[in-house]
């Protein structure tokens, strides 16, 4: 047994000292090999020639914005501080106006490439150069060139709104038409002043003192006009209680603005819940170029009104409209670059715009008075000037300048009937004219 061990332990043995003999041959070859592996390494760092510091220092220089600014920029750059510093300090519109003056903002840095008009040349998208030039602002401008955000600020905005007063008293739709007069008259004025007619029916939706809806008709019609356009709809829509009161204190009497109007009657839930469903039918099949608009107004006040869908109505009321207004002013202001901003026609779309609203306020009063040749009870006609859509803004004004001559004249609601009528005639206005022009 133990000479078996001893051969056993011979092959072993043997094993050994080969692995020992062969591990001595690696490490007398290893430094020659990292000699090697130095020289190497220094031929290598001989060969990389030192980095130029003024050369990369001259490349960081020219790649700032500093470079490229100028004059149109700075200005730029300091209108959209002014309308920022107007929304907070202000408080002119400021859930549309800050987000709107902020895009304005980065749109005008040069060299950021944050908005690329080109890539929406000629009223198209074009999809075949959009992945490799397009910026932040060009993929959230999708959905106001796609006509996404104006629609769900509308459906937004139906949740919102209360048609109880139009359904009591319906005469109110008419003054609800009477007052996208300024539209139309401001159409044909501009093309008087060479407006292209697509243009001419951008410009004149101003009139209509709706925003989503002056956005909406504007990226369909007239893509380049959509900021100043913008800018204009919502200035203006701000300063509601500046411009009317100066209109219907001229064209009433003291007599007239006295007028008091009876309590409206209740309204039933079943009136309030099929009065989306009828408009929506009688609108679509009608005009159907205004279905996008008014189908979203309506189902948005359905969800309100039919008491089943709480939660949705809730969501679409406060997060929805509060994340879709943002993208909207952001995307929107992008669009008022120096080269379209900063021209005579921008002048000409302010001029004109607030011509609109001025003459959409008069058609309402003006209406409401020759009205009240035929009727025995009367109407007053500050209710008239609510036709336009600033909602609830307008309907405020015709009750502040109704106490002025009776504190005890209540109005509201009676103007509210006319102010959501409002809002439906600017949305049928810009069916209208994109049924003509598109």
């Amino acid at each position: 047994m133990e000479k078996f061990k001893k051969y056993l332990l011979l092959p072993i043995f043997v094993f050994i000292t080969l692995s020992i003999s062969a591990q001595n041959e690696s490490s007398k070859n290893t430094p020659d090999s990292s000699i090697q592996t130095e020289k190497s390494i220094e031929q290598t760092a001989d060969s990389v020639e030192p980095l130029d510091l003024i050369d990369s220092f001259n490349k960081i220089l020219n790649s700032t914005g500093f470079v490229f600014i100028d004059f149109k920029v700075i200005l730029m750059l300091l209108i959209s501080c002014l309308l920022i510093y107007l929304a907070i300090a202000k408080q002119y519109e400021p859930l549309l106006l800050l987000p709107i003056a902020f895009g304005m903002l980065l749109s005008n840095f040069p060299t950021a490439g944050m908005f690329n008009p080109e890539l929406f040349a000629n009223g198209k998208i074009h999809w075949d150069i959009f992945t490799d030039k397009g910026g932040l602002l060009d993929y959230i401008y999708l959905g106001v060139k796609l006509g996404i955000y104006p629609c769900l600020i509308f459906l937004g905005v139906g949740a919102l709104t209360d048609f109880g007063p139009l359904i009591a008293n319906p005469k109110s739709l008419l003054l609800g038409a009477a007052a996208q007069l300024g539209i139309f008259a401001t159409y044909i004025g501009a093309i008087g002043l060479d407006f292209l007619p697509r243009q001419a029916g951008s410009i004149g939706i101003i009139g209509g003192a709706d925003g989503p809806t002056a956005i909406y008709l504007t990226s369909k019609l007239a893509p380049e006009l959509l900021g100043p356009i913008a800018v204009a709809a919502y200035s203006y829509m701000a300063l509601v209680p500046v411009i009317q009161p100066p209109i219907m204190r001229l064209l009433t009497s003291k007599k007239e603005r006295l007028i008091e109007m009876k309590q409206l009657r209740m309204v039933s839930k079943t009136e309030k819940i099929l009065f989306p469903i009828v408009v929506t039918i009688i609108t679509s099949l009608t005009l159907p170029s205004a279905a996008s608009l008014i189908g979203s107004l309506m189902l948005g006040n359905l969800m309100k009104e039919c008491g089943v869908v709480e939660r949705l109505s809730k969501t679409v009321q406060n997060e929805l409209m509060n994340i879709v207004t943002i993208f909207l002013g952001i995307s929107v202001g992008a669009t008022a670059t120096a080269s379209t901003f900063l021209n005579i026609q921008t002048i000409k779309i302010l001029l004109m715009g607030v011509t609109a609203f001025c003459l959409g306020t008069a058609g309402g009063v003006l209406l409401a008075k020759f009205m009240n040749l035929f009727l025995k009870e009367k109407i007053n006609p500050l209710i008239g000037s609510a036709g336009v859509s600033a909602v609830p803004m307008a309907a405020r004004v015709s009750q502040n300048v109704g106490q002025e001559s009776n504190p005890h004249n209540y109005l509201l609601m009676h103007a509210m009937g006319s102010n959501v009528a409002g809002v439906i005639g600017s949305a049928v206005a810009a069916g209208i004219l994109l049924s003509i022009l598109g």
